[in-house]
């Protein structure tokens, strides 16, 4: 399925509207941020609750954005940028209504790519790794870095309790150091040291 999301369809409407002025990619922007302010509420809400407000409030919004565009398609040049921001989302339609289906899914992608950036503006320093060793160990420390903060961590805090406990801690069982196990080997161990 094509990774699209609303976001870049959004930005077509934009572009479209901040060039023109045009009232139409006024409505579309008017009408997409309506869907926007329904997943502001639901966001970090459980996947089966973020699907029932979705069925119950967006539904509705996203079968009125369609007939909606394809209405004005129909009455518009075919070769004016409108006319091509409105193909772009009508093609990718399927993608777009993902949330409508599936209540893990965002409706961007934003959170990812935000969480993405710092890769690519520190790209060029890791060019300086030293070694493909090196380049291993920091993926390595990168990864476990924003797998903390994907778990609720605060990194250097995970980094500080795995590095206190390691040492003493058995190699086959070294999986339990990692962020998404850590709350429970850091109950266990606490009571472990205040016995």
């Amino acid at each position: 399925m094509d990774c699209v999301r609303m976001v870049h369809t959004r930005r077509k409407f934009f572009d479209v509207h901040k060039a023109t002025q045009s009232p139409l990619a006024a409505e579309a922007l008017q009408r997409i941020a309506a869907l926007y302010q329904i997943e502001a509420a639901v966001r970090g809400r459980l996947p089966e609750v973020r699907f029932a407000t979705r069925q119950v409030k967006s539904a509705p919004l996203f079968a009125d954005l369609k007939a909606w565009l394809e209405k004005t398609q129909a009455r518009i040049s075919g070769k004016s940028d409108l006319a091509g921001a409105i193909r772009y989302t009508l093609a990718r339609w399927e993608a777009l209504t993902l949330v409508l289906r599936d209540g893990r899914t965002c409706i961007d992608n934003n959170a990812a790519e935000r969480s993405m950036r710092p890769m690519c503006l520190g790209r060029k320093n890791w060019l300086f790794a030293g070694s493909d060793s090196g380049g291993e160990r920091a993926a390595a420390a990168y990864s476990l870095i924003e797998t903390a903060k994907l778990n609720g961590f605060d990194p250097e805090d995970y980094l500080r309790q795995v590095l206190a406990r390691i040492a003493d801690h058995p190699v086959k069982r070294v999986d339990e150091l990692l962020p998404w196990n850590m709350t429970s080997v850091r109950t266990r161990l606490d009571q472990r040291d205040a016995a």
